[in-house]
């Protein structure tokens, strides 16, 4: 029998959750992951390309790719017209395992014209590859989102990134409104989601609750919810942030994987702080996938070997499995 679906999580219920001794929240998390998994224990390893890197018009105070950041990193390559070149990376990444391959252009939202029309190709040209294709460029109309569905993309990730108590201390220049309505225009369009949030960017641990619960309480729930632990870059306004204990972000795949049991929950930014017993804690508290390859956007990743030799330790497997879903 599959774990049971919830959307009516309260605070304090998610709060407690957060709160157990961590043997007991493992020993929970791994009950609900097996029990929505009979089929066993996979971990979908997922490449992340920036196809538009810098120059984008949001102040969210984590990220290197601002305008109003002196860390702006506009003037690296650029990637949104060159279809050839990415897919010939999408090639790369699917025979190095990859399952799954994620595309970001830094935007506020996406825009109409070549570089949309080379995105669409993008995303054809993957799909053909055989892997699951996922998109992250901001806001989107219904009828982009549409477009994007009839290309093939299988996922839209827009990260929550934050409590709504909390956002207003990491973004102005976006409402919290706007991110659920975005997330519901790729919905309707049929869409997948990938939707999950960053740890480490001084919230309290009641802010991460309130994050789980938004996300639980979407129906149906974000088929992939990546968790990331904040990286402090120099010139953004979180660079000299108290760095995130390893333990607080393995309680918050545990407590995702309890709300949300039949999601991907993935192992994202931050992996280069946890040691590999942490993050083969992560994987027993529920997380099966993790993004793969030596960067992401524009930060560093641990190196294929090294995530070859986590999964030879914690005796899991890769999986092509479910590529035409989420």
């Amino acid at each position: 029998m599959s774990a049971r679906i919830r959307h009516d999580w309260d605070l304090a219920e998610i709060e407690a959750l957060l709160e157990l001794p961590l043997v007991d929240l493992l020993w929970r998390a791994q009950q609900v992951h097996r029990d929505a998994h009979p089929d066993g224990y996979h971990v979908q390893l997922a490449s992340l390309l920036s196809v538009k890197t810098g120059g984008c018009e949001e102040d969210c105070a984590y990220c290197p790719q601002s305008m109003h950041h002196s860390s702006d990193v506009t003037g690296q390559p650029e990637l949104q017209l060159q279809v050839d070149g990415v897919l010939q990376q999408a090639r790369s990444a699917r025979d190095a395992g990859a399952h799954r391959f994620c595309m970001g252009w830094a935007w506020r939202e996406i825009r109409e014209g070549a570089p949309f029309e080379a995105m669409l190709a993008m995303v054809r040209g993957v799909r053909e590859l055989g892997m699951e294709a996922c998109v992250t460029a901001g806001m989107l109309t219904d009828s982009q989102a549409e477009r994007l569905a009839q290309a093939g993309l299988t996922s839209y990730n827009h990260n929550l990134d934050t409590s709504p108590e909390h956002y207003d201390q990491i973004i102005s220049t976006r409402t919290y409104q706007e991110r659920l309505d975005t997330l519901q225009r790729a919905r309707d369009a049929g869409l997948s989601l990938c939707c999950g949030g960053i740890i480490g960017m001084g919230e309290s641990r009641r802010d991460r609750a309130s994050l789980l619960q938004v996300l639980a309480g979407l129906n149906p729930h974000p088929e992939s919810v990546p968790i990331n632990g904040l990286v402090a870059v120099e010139g953004t306004p979180l660079e000299d942030q108290e760095p995130w204990e390893p333990l607080e972000l393995v309680r918050m795949v545990a407590v995702a994987r309890i709300l949300m049991p039949e999601a991907r929950v993935r192992l994202s930014a931050g992996r280069e702080r946890l040691s590999q017993e942490a993050q083969i804690l992560c994987l027993l508290a529920g997380a099966d996938s993790i993004f793969y390859g030596d960067s992401l956007l524009t930060t560093t990743n641990p190196a294929v070997q090294a995530d070859q030799a986590l999964l030879a330790a914690a005796g899991v497997s890769s999986s092509l499995e479910g590529v035409a879903a989420a």
